[in-house]
């Protein structure tokens, strides 16, 4: 099991990196590509997860760009891409079973793979490590979020 930290109840691995603000974690992997997911912050905000729609494969998405759209229960958000790359897989298991963003976030629950542009750039503007532990810790008394809440089966990262 790698580091993790814990921060009112949610789980936050130390080796990813994270767009706090918009509760999206980001995983190094072989060959320099990476792989996109929501944080247990973001499930626990959103709730239970119904439904995944993916961008095309193959393609160049800038950074911000929407890359997916996630439904659940409470919320219908996209998930934006804080990496500027072309897309070049996305994950199947979550497209059958929505559910795995609530738990699994960190394994399983993984949303799409990018080939990076300009990896070191883009990672520059994304916190890692003790540095986005203190920023949600940060985010979440300013926006008073409450608690993460693990539904039954939660995977630890």
């Amino acid at each position: 099991m790698d580091a993790f930290a814990v921060v009112r109840n949610c789980v936050l691995p130390l080796d990813l990196y994270y767009k706090v603000e918009d509760h999206i974690w980001a995983r190094v992997v072989e060959d320099r590509e990476v792989i996109l997911g929501y944080t247990d912050v973001a499930q626990t905000t959103a709730g239970g997860m119904l439904h995944v729609t993916f961008r095309p494969i193959n393609r160049f998405y800038a950074r911000g760009k929407v890359v997916a759209v996630v439904e659940s229960s409470k919320w219908l958000g996209a998930l934006r891409t804080p990496v500027a790359g072309t897309l070049v897989a996305v994950n199947p298991a979550v497209q059958k079973d929505a559910g795995l963003i609530n738990r699994s976030p960190y394994r399983r629950g993984w949303l799409v793979r990018l080939r990076p542009e300009n990896l070191e750039r883009d990672l520059a503007d994304l916190l890692t490590g003790e540095e986005a532990v203190r920023a949600y810790e940060a985010l979440m008394e300013e926006k008073g979020l409450d608690d993460c809440v693990h539904c039954e089966g939660y995977e630890m990262p």
